[in-house]
């Protein structure tokens, strides 16, 4: 009797199943990051940087959703949580290949493809502008002006071509700088509450 369909077939340094979860890798991403909760899951694991028990973690993400303390949090608040990542979140998340929840001794690690889910945060729904559309509209309205100034419409004819020049250079740094704190600040595994 042959196991070849049973074990899965190896080209190079890639299996079968590697290359699968690597075609399914942006799909998994969308759908671990969709949810509030498991995008807490992805956090609190960085942050912790190794593995942890399914009791602190319900701890902890109880204590972000109801914005209390750990210690302060209750058993109903814990156990909400507790049912909802063991029922449902964790099994999808370790399906995915995003952790590795071991349902019996009630632990969950982080797989090393968790840290690719970083790459979609930008493209998930947030509320507010996309910073795609910022820079679009700043680049409309500085073309706008430099345009008016060219033709000498007032007011724009009171500042100098080159004055324009560092208008608009001053206003793409100061949109940099500010859009790099944005990322830095709602990076997955930063110190305190997620980002999201």
């Amino acid at each position: 009797m042959s196991t070849a369909a049973s074990v899965p077939t190896q080209t190079g340094d890639t299996t079968e199943r590697e290359r699968n979860r690597d075609a399914l890798t942006q799909e998994t991403a969308f759908e671990i990051l969709s949810c509030r909760r498991r995008r807490h899951v992805v956090h609190y694991l960085l942050q912790r940087g190794e593995q942890t028990s399914l009791h602190e973690l319900s701890k902890q993400l109880a204590a972000w959703e109801n914005e209390i303390q750990p210690e302060a949090v209750t058993y109903e608040q814990r156990m909400r949580v507790y049912t909802a990542l063991r029922q449902a979140h964790l099994p999808k998340m370790d399906d995915g290949g995003i952790v590795q929840f071991d349902a019996n001794g009630g632990t969950i690690r982080l797989t090393d493809d968790a840290t690719k889910l970083e790459v979609y945060l930008d493209i998930v729904p947030h509320d507010g502008l996309p910073w795609s559309s910022y820079y679009l509209g700043l680049c409309g309205v500085s073309t706008g002006a430099l345009l008016a100034a060219l033709l000498e419409l007032f007011p724009f004819n009171l500042i100098p071509g080159i004055g324009w020049g560092f208008v608009v250079t001053a206003l793409f740094f100061v949109s940099a700088v500010s859009h790099k704190r944005h990322d830095e600040r709602h990076h997955l595994g930063q110190e305190g509450k997620p980002p999201l």
